[in-house]
């Protein structure tokens, strides 16, 4: 199908999604995540993921290579995030206010779906499920769109979906997969005005950016996260290496990895000794892929490693690389976030409360953490089941992207007869 043709399908569905009832939907989801898991659509998933890793092998890092592959345990994992969304409240109908006015009308500020959600992805197939998954409980259409390295998984990952979609006698068309992967269907999609109620960008640096500045329709500025870590003259030096080599090299290739670490010039010469010795030494040590520590002039006189550029301290890396820069206060490592910041995820670990309240309230990002890892920037850490994105913007949405997030609202009226 075309792009318009599929625009138009979703716009015609939008009506019976948004009248769907809280068991209905509920329904739906459970037999959309057993259908992923069933043996044979599992299978025709894995088959689809292994042609698009052939094809991708080469052309993208290894650790963007990860974020690609599907074995069965990550599609069990996907069927189990929709499973979570099922038990979540439905945010439909739900009253966020209500006034009563002197003449007797009730006006309740009410909760409704924000109709059709087009979401662009690169090469992160489980998107597709817990894209889905949110706009069908949200009571919203879904229009994906996926990178092409990911096109095949994400096709059978729907097809699936719409297995069970059909099953719960829901209509297949709640969730859609554009089949051009060419910038053509992305710049449709950006304008399809009168279709798509919101778009929701999800990737590198420079499809947001396209999208931001090229969509006509209502955009959510998401996931780019050049995080923080700054590490005080107060903190716990252990607990800082901890959260530093989680926050670095759990998963480097999403957007809540650590990509800078500041450190305070009081402990500098104690502590980076022990962040090289965890993020490098050991992990060689263990086969692992050690960090590139990229140093600036301070860091670089008491550790080995790579001298930084200015680039590094406005690079999001994906990667294991991490920039390090020594500051005097937890005052200038504020200045130094918000000012080289994508406003996404920062952290301070400290034992002192007086700075632990200036960080949160200087740093101006979507999610600031006191003494924990920047990597619980996460719909399903959060309790939201699983997220739309991470929006690093201000309005409507702030931060990982849930239910919530996916709906506006509408004032309804009731009266009794009042004339103006």
């Amino acid at each position: 199908m075309t792009t318009q043709e599929i625009l138009i399908q979703a716009k015609e569905t939008k009506t019976a999604l948004m009248l769907a009832d809280t068991a209905r939907k509920n329904t739906a989801l459970l037999k959309m995540a057993d259908a992923l898991v069933k043996p044979e659509h599992a299978a025709r998933i894995l088959e689809a993921n292994k042609r698009d890793l052939e094809e991708a092998r080469g052309t993208i890092s290894e650790v963007m290579l990860d974020r690609l592959m599907l074995d069965e345990k990550r599609i069990e994992a996907m069927a189990e995030g929709i499973r979570e969304v099922a038990k979540l409240k439905d945010p439909v109908g739900r009253v966020l206010s209500e006034i009563v006015r002197p003449n007797g009308m009730r006006i309740l500020k009410t909760a409704v779906p924000m109709g059709v959600i087009a979401i662009i992805y690169e090469s992160r197939p489980n998107v597709t499920s817990d894209a889905a998954a949110l706009a069908l409980k949200s009571g919203n259409v879904c229009i994906l769109r996926s990178g092409k390295e990911a096109w095949r998984t994400c096709h059978a990952i729907v097809e699936a979906m719409q297995i069970g979609l059909t099953e719960a006698g829901m209509p297949r068309t709640a969730v859609n997969l554009i089949e051009d992967t060419t910038r053509v269907s992305a710049n449709e999609l950006m304008t399809a005005e009168g279709f798509v109620d919101l778009l929701i960008p999800r990737g590198g640096k420079g499809l947001i950016r396209s999208c931001v500045e090229h969509a006509t329709v209502p955009c959510i500025q998401t996931g780019t996260g050049i995080c923080h870590i700054y590490v005080d003259r107060a903190a716990d030096l252990s607990m800082a290496a901890r959260i530093v080599e989680n926050a670095k090299t759990s998963r480097p290739s999403v957007c809540n990895a650590q990509e800078v670490c500041l450190v305070h010039r009081q402990i500098a010469a104690q502590f980076l000794p022990m962040m090289q010795e965890a993020l490098c030494r050991k992990r060689q040590e263990a086969g692992r892929q050690p960090v590139e520590l990229r140093l600036d002039e301070e860091a670089a006189a008491i550790i080995s490693g790579t001298p930084a550029g200015e680039a590094d301290f406005d690079t999001e890396f994906l990667d294991y690389i991490l920039a390090v820069k020594i500051v005097d206060s937890v005052e200038e490592a504020a200045e130094h976030i918000n000012l080289h910041s994508t406003g996404h995820s920062e952290a301070i670990v400290t034992s002192d409360q007086k700075a632990a309240e200036h960080f949160t309230a200087a740093v101006d990002s979507a999610a600031v953490y006191v003494n924990a890892s920047t990597r619980f920037t996460d719909g399903g850490e959060f309790g939201l089941g699983c997220e739309m994105g991470i929006s690093t913007q201000k309005l409507h949405a702030r931060g990982p992207m849930g239910l919530a997030e996916l709906c506006t609202y509408k004032y309804v009226i009731r009266g009794d007869g009042q004339v103006r």
